[in-house]
């Protein structure tokens, strides 16, 4: 058993990666554990000793060898034990490591099974989970399948890693235009943000490193192939591709494509945006129940609120708002009627120079106004 014993650390070693001196520590602890299990009435300490070259294991007690034929039972069994233990807790290391290295990249499996709607995924040495949350609504997938992913979290668990998959995370567009645009991947063109509905609309933006280089072109690629390829993973979900910009009206201008804007005014401190679009382009801007404008703010990191000329209703135009009353409320933060409407008379007091009964008559003629308005 000496001879094989070093052969398997040795093994171990090598392949495992797994240091011997590690392993004869954790046989050694597990055999003074196992000795106090079967010599419980004796007082005194054990030691068990290793020898590092020949594998002899040896069972001392004050000072003295005991030769036990038990013990020689015990040794061989708990030295397989730990073996064996050793082994799995290397693998699952390995395994860790491995994919906690490929969190945000994209993993390629099978799906092995389907339990509660998400989907076991087999990688060879390990498997990884998508769950509902993580799928797209464009996804169909079977047992058997071939499934590419984005690698979204990785955990330690008494079982061993625990890989989180989606398929949802916009960083799995991301990814896949990186594999299908070389000038992505050598990093000429930078995919700068990115907004997602899974399985109906992404808004990416992208710049170009080099002047020369069309970074919407490129990631369109000739005839569209390139963005095809993408779109055909995703299950048909539409893609818009943007130019990014470091101006922010030029930056949203672009991020609400296709829709047309007349005008925009910023409010850089709260990071929000008031955009006026003619009558015809307001649902265009919105998009079906809002996913334009929605995805467009995601994309930005501003606040947009889009409303039409016709909507537009100048804060001097309500009785009650003369031009220092409407530089006062425009300086903290109400820059329309629509903000009127979700204000109360106390906060327009906290505005100084914007008494109670003033608060009040503003209130309510802005409330008058949008009546007015509606057909």
């Amino acid at each position: 058993m000496n001879k094989d014993l070093i052969s398997s650390l040795e093994y171990i070693e090598k392949e495992k990666g797994i240091p011997k001196a590690i392993l004869l520590d954790a046989l050694r602890q597990a055999l003074l554990s196992a000795c106090r299990k079967t010599y419980p009435n004796q007082e005194e300490d054990f030691q068990v000793q290793i020898d590092p070259q020949t594998g002899a294991i040896q069972l001392v007690r004050q000072g003295q060898v005991i030769e036990d034929a038990d013990f020689g039972r015990i040794a061989a069994q708990t030295a397989k034990q730990v073996i064996i233990q050793k082994i799995r807790e290397a693998e699952r290391e390995t395994i860790f490591d491995e994919y906690h290295k490929r969190v945000g990249d994209i993993a390629t499996g099978t799906v092995h099974r389907i339990e509660r709607k998400a989907l076991i995924v087999d990688f060879g040495k390990t498997e990884g989970i998508l769950p509902a949350r993580e799928q797209s609504p464009q996804d169909h997938y079977r047992q058997g399948d071939l499934i590419r992913a984005y690698v979204l979290e990785v955990k330690k668990t008494p079982r061993g890693p625990e890989i989180i998959l989606s398929r949802a995370h916009s960083g799995l567009v991301k990814r896949l235009f990186e594999q299908e645009v070389p000038e992505i991947h050598d990093g000429i063109v930078r995919v700068q943000a990115a907004a997602r509905e899974a399985g109906s609309r992404t808004k990416m933006a992208v710049s170009s490193t080099d002047t020369k280089i069309d970074c919407v072109g490129s990631c369109v690629g000739v005839r569209g192939q390139r963005v095809k390829n993408v779109v055909r993973e995703l299950g048909g979900e539409k893609i818009d591709i943007i130019r990014y910009s470091e101006d922010t009206e030029t930056y949203i201008k672009s991020a609400m494509a296709p829709a047309e804007l007349a005008e925009i005014r910023l409010d850089s401190r709260n990071k929000a945006a008031e955009i006026i679009v003619e009558d015809d382009q307001l649902s265009l801007s919105i998009g079906k129940k809002g996913q334009n404008v929605r995805l467009a703010s995601k994309l930005v990191g501003w606040k947009l609120d889009v409303r039409s000329r016709s909507q537009k209703i100048p804060l001097g135009s309500l009785d009650g708002v003369g031009a220092k009353t409407e530089s006062l409320l425009k300086e903290n933060g109400i820059q329309g009627v629509k903000d009127l409407l979700k204000a109360n008379p106390e906060d327009l007091m906290k505005i100084q120079g914007i008494g109670q009964k003033t608060a009040e008559k503003i209130i309510a003629a802005a409330h008058r106004a949008i009546l007015e308005k509606r057909p």
